[in-house]
């Protein structure tokens, strides 16, 4: 398969598999565990070496393995938006409203006002969607790819230099 392709595939059905462990584990509910929901940014960026790394070995250049990585965060941007809307549609029907609730907890444990509680949860309610969280997901991904691609693929590069033919002099 495709360096590109399966590099991404891995990503993404990573990041949905880690998830759904999430939801399973009741994490996402735990204010301090919650934050465990983070680990997709190591899955990406082991992802990325490893595809990179099989890239690098089809001798890609700079640009090329930077552009390579940026693909694959798409293509796993897509699988984690499928993840992402059946979580929140279908498996986990509740997530929103259990965020909120977890919210509405903090924020009363940090002595804020009902009328400043009712506010900031009037404001998160317009991105907590089902599909603007999948959409969220995707950014979050692709930039991640991006930025972390640019680093990668420095240090994947000179590990594996480009064979240069001999000339003939």
């Amino acid at each position: 398969m495709n360096p590109i392709l399966s590099a991404g595939l891995l990503i993404g059905v990573l990041c949905g598999i880690w998830t759904f462990v999430m939801g399973a584990t009741g994490w996402y509910k735990d204010p301090v565990m919650y934050r465990m929901f983070f680990a997709v940014i190591a899955i990406e960026i082991g992802g990325l070496i490893w595809g990179l790394r099989r890239t690098a070995a089809e001798g890609r250049g700079y640009g090329s393995q930077v552009i390579a990585g940026t693909m694959m965060a798409t293509v796993a941007g897509v699988v984690i938006i499928c993840a992402s809307l059946l979580f929140t549609t279908v498996v986990y029907r509740d997530y929103f409203a259990e965020l909120e609730a977890m919210q509405v907890s903090l924020l009363q444990n940090q002595g804020a006002s009902e009328a400043e509680i009712a506010r900031q949860v009037s404001e998160s309610r317009a991105a907590n969607t089902p599909m603007g969280q999948a959409v969220s997901g995707f950014m979050g991904t692709l930039i991640t790819g991006i930025v972390a691609s640019a680093i990668i693929a420095i240090r994947v590069r000179s590990r594996h230099p480009i064979a240069r033919p001999a000339s003939g002099h």
